[in-house]
């Protein structure tokens, strides 16, 4: 199994080809952009109390045939400020109008599965925001709508993408498919196989290593987007923009949250479920208690879990030998649908972004690995290729763990023992990607909104994205429902997101494979302490 070869050419040489053709058809067959006149919208402007502790908050609800804008305010009073902008450009008859115009880029629209949907970047009083809008059947459209997807709708470009999205897609059902068996019989067979004062030991590093590299890239970031400033000067909507739901939790609920999460009510419905925290915890404890119960019971417990382990290996590596495949189709769709224009509008942000991840992946950790592992970082990187590559391409961590699982044990040559505690636990808790990522794109706002921001609010920042970037593994839309708590710790506008969606995908790609390469190297670090540990001992 440790030869990754197929017909004389190694996996990550074919899923590095793989992906740079996906990403060249992708570009060949972006539509571009298709340009539709100005438009004036009709807005109904709602104004709703809710009951909520002490205070009250007010929603103000814009409905349009685009989609439905929520805002919500803490008090009277500051629903009273913002009214004046909320009413701006009132009609004769009571409803506020906005300016829509669709020319930003290209409108790709997907049919496949009995649903049609259409993504697209509007401006929104001159601002730009990534929209996504997803109906059952063409009748369900909008009425402005429905004459374009009778124009533009269909087609091979569009037909060639919406296949490769529906490719990609059952090569990432069939990764999730495995996942939670793998994890349940890797965590099981590898914590049973471990005396009681290891595993003492490995969770206290796994613990610290997590900590520790998190704080690290939160920091990487904050002195990144200190030094390039991508938010000075820069307009964010403000008022009326999108804002995804999560906005109004706390982040005292998000991690008692977490907490409960981690002790399931019912093991079996948290397997149906894929509730990875649960699943990890409820697999941890069982395999203590597989080896605190001893005797035959042990034996045949291990063996059994042992015996499903090999079968799940051998089941997860003829997945695996589909992953080019899949990143052929995840790229394809990737680009065909993003296109290139979008970028140049948050240009310095991203590369505000783009310039701390490269930092954090290739200088903070290849030096953690070079001299506490004892390990070349460039070999170990090679070795890692294919899930780095893979995590790239479906922007899922969890989805990339049957093949980062391979690569640690078969390529990188780190114990079982060691990947099935680290790597499972780094894809639920361990998100250094996502909390860079979150402590970038608040500093920006808050220097786009009020210039830079003082070293005691970024403090806060740096702890809040850490405790955020922990709890986001349950959530949908992880990263960015966990930055408006974020932005809400420093009081900033959960508005500002809107404009940052249009960007999320290619930054979620690049995040992710951070993410997945420090867990990666935190099997590296706890396997080389391990050894050093066990040496010492011998000596």
């Amino acid at each position: 199994m440790s030869d990754d070869k197929q017909d004389g050419m190694p996996l990550h040489f074919r899923i590095l080809i793989a992906l740079v053709v996906g990403t060249v058809v992708g570009v060949a067959i972006n539509p571009g952009a298709i340009e539709l006149p100005d438009e004036q919208i009709a807005a109904e402007l709602k104004i709703e109390e809710v009951e909520a502790g002490e205070g009250f908050s007010v929603d103000v609800k814009e409905s349009s045939g685009f989609e439905s804008v929520r805002r919500k305010f803490q008090s009277r009073e500051a629903l009273n400020a913002a009214l004046p902008q909320l009413a701006a450009g009132v009609t004769e008859s009571g409803l506020p109008a906005a300016t829509i115009t669709i020319a930003e880029r290209a409108v790709h629209i997907v049919e496949a599965a009995g649903r049609i949907t259409i993504d697209y970047t509007r401006k929104h009083n001159g601002q730009p925001v990534s929209t996504t809008l997803k109906v059952a059947s063409a009748d369900e459209l909008p009425e402005h709508w429905r004459e374009f997807h009778s124009q533009h709708g269909g087609g091979w470009k569009r037909t060639l993408t919406a296949a490769a999205k529906y490719g990609g897609d059952l090569f990432l059902r069939l990764l999730k498919m495995i996942t939670v068996p793998l994890i349940v019989t890797s965590l099981i067979t590898g914590v049973a196989g471990l005396d009681n004062s290891r595993f003492g030991a490995m969770f206290g590093r796994t613990l610290a290593y997590y900590g520790i590299t998190s704080m690290l890239a939160i920091t990487t970031g904050l002195i990144i987007v200190n030094i390039v400033r991508p938010g000075i000067g820069a307009e964010l909507p403000g008022g009326t923009e999108a804002v995804l739901a999560g906005g109004e939790q706390s982040l005292t609920g998000i991690l008692l949250g977490l907490v409960d999460n981690m002790i399931p009510t019912n093991p079996i419905q948290s397997l149906a479920s894929s509730s990875f925290l649960s699943i990890i915890t409820f697999s941890i404890i069982f395999g203590v208690f597989i080896v605190r119960t001893g005797g035959e019971t042990a034996r045949v417990l291990r063996d059994f879990f042992q015996a499903a382990f090999e079968v799940m290996m051998r089941l997860t590596m003829a997945i695996i030998s589909l992953a080019p495949y899949g990143v052929f189709c995840f790229m394809v769709y990737a680009t065909a649908s993003q296109g290139l224009a979008i970028f140049a509008t948050l240009a310095w942000y991203m590369l505000a972004v783009f310039l701390a991840l490269v930092v954090h992946s290739c200088i903070t950790l290849p030096l953690i690995v070079k001299f506490v592992a004892k390990r070349s970082p460039l070999e170990f990187a090679r070795a890692m290729s294919p899930a780095l590559m893979t995590a790239f391409s479906t922007a899922s961590s969890n989805g990339t763990l049957p093949l980062t699982m391979t690569c640690v044990e078969d390529r990188a040559k780190v114990s079982n023992k060691v990947s099935s505690f680290v790597l499972p636990l780094g894809a639920t808790v361990n998100m250094d990607g996502t909390a860079l990522y979150e402590a970038v794109a608040v500093l920006f706002i808050a220097q786009a909104y009020r210039g830079d921001m003082a070293i005691a609010e970024q403090i806060v920042v740096a702890v809040t994205a850490l405790l955020a970037s922990v709890g986001a593994a349950g959530i949908p839309h992880a990263g960015l429902v966990m930055m408006a708590i974020v932005l809400q710790a420093v009081n900033l506008p959960l508005e500002a997101q809107g404009i940052i969606i249009a960007v999320d995908r290619v930054l979620d790609m690049c995040r992710t494979s951070v993410n997945v390469w420090s867990d990666s190297c935190g099997c590296a670090i706890i396997a080389g302490l391990d050894s050093s540990t066990d040496a010492s001992k011998e000596s």
